[in-house]
């Protein structure tokens, strides 16, 4: 029977020669070959930690931005709470000018109204007077138709008129 595997001096040689060109081609591979992919991979891990460095400060940087914002918008409430404050004072300022306003103009209208009625108490008491003069010469000239004549009678009516005085006339 022959054996299934001889080791002869040719297989033994073959061997050594097939393990010295395997040898031989991994080292030229791997320098042609495993060290520029190194070198990628190298380069990508170095990529990947900058960006991930850049992400992170993005994110440090966008937490304080966002600090900012909330600052500005607490900033923002207490300007509209002022912005309100200042319209509502300005309101009531408004108000109180109108309240004013109104308060002259009825006072004004009061003294009009004052003014007019003085002057149609004085209408009233001089045609009250005319009226008078006329039913005391009536009564007069009944009395003394005969007698007297028209300038006698103006004068006694004058006269009656200074006795009397304003200030019955008046009341």
């Amino acid at each position: 029977m022959e054996r299934l595997f001889d080791l002869d001096m040719q297989l033994v040689q073959d061997s050594v020669l097939l393990a010295i060109a395997i040898f031989f081609l991994f080292l030229a591979l791997s320098y042609l070959l495993f060290n520029p992919v190194r070198q990628m991979l190298a380069d990508r891990k170095l990529k990947i930690q900058t960006e991930l460095d850049d992400a992170a400060a993005d994110k440090t940087d966008a937490a304080a931005l966002k600090a900012e914002y909330e600052e500005k918008l607490k900033g923002i409430e207490k300007e509209a709470e002022a912005i309100l404050s200042e319209a509502r004072q300005k309101a009531l300022r408004n108000e109180a000018k109108i309240v004013e306003d109104a308060k002259e103009e009825a006072a004004r209208i009061i003294a009009r109204a004052n003014e007019e009625a003085l002057l149609e108490k004085k209408r009233v008491v001089d045609e009250m007077k005319q009226e008078m003069i006329s039913v005391a010469a009536a009564m007069a000239s009944k009395v003394i138709t005969a007698n007297i004549d028209v300038n006698i009678q103006n004068q006694l009516v004058d006269e009656t008129i200074k006795e009397m005085g304003d200030s019955t006339w008046l009341s």
